[in-house]
């Protein structure tokens, strides 16, 4: 058995089969350089999107409404992903975090409008805070690569 697994790896690295590098993405926010993390890491066929909120990078501008703010998270969300290669189409993991319970009607129906056909394991939780007062919801994405479409038609 042991044979067999070295000889099946001699073969793989006579392929010269080079692993994916590690990418960080930025959207250039401020928050990523203060906290020392990135907007996404892409690693293979997989991307792992931070937790994003409803800020508007080009601007630093938050909505005031929950709705908006989510529009805006999965806006930057869909930007970062097509910057490492992925769609909203390759997400299969989305953690929702709002503030008040009130508002998941709202995160949700967002979500549903952009994601409906995806349709990721999803988690929402209501959490006490947030970073920033302003802030009302929060969503992290994990995404697999596939052969789908972008899904950037739904905003």
């Amino acid at each position: 058995m042991v044979r067999g697994l070295v000889a099946f790896a001699l073969a793989l690295s006579s392929w010269n089969i080079a692993p994916m590098a590690r990418r960080l993405i930025s959207t250039g926010s401020p928050f990523e350089h203060q906290g020392g993390y990135s907007r996404a890491v892409a690693d293979g066929d997989f991307c792992f999107v931070a937790g994003t909120t409803g800020y508007d990078y080009a601007t630093m501008k938050m909505p005031a409404g929950v709705a908006d703010q989510a529009r805006n998270a999965l806006r930057t969300i869909a930007a970062v992903l097509g910057e490492a290669g992925f769609a909203l189409a390759d997400i299969v993991r989305a953690t929702y975090y709002i503030v008040d319970r009130s508002d998941a009607d709202a995160v949700l129906a967002v979500c549903g409008e952009c994601l409906r056909d995806v349709r990721p394991a999803g988690t929402i939780l209501v959490v006490a805070g947030l970073l920033r007062p302003e802030m009302k919801v929060e969503i992290e994405v994990t995404a697999k690569r596939s052969d789908s479409k972008s899904g950037f038609d739904r905003f």
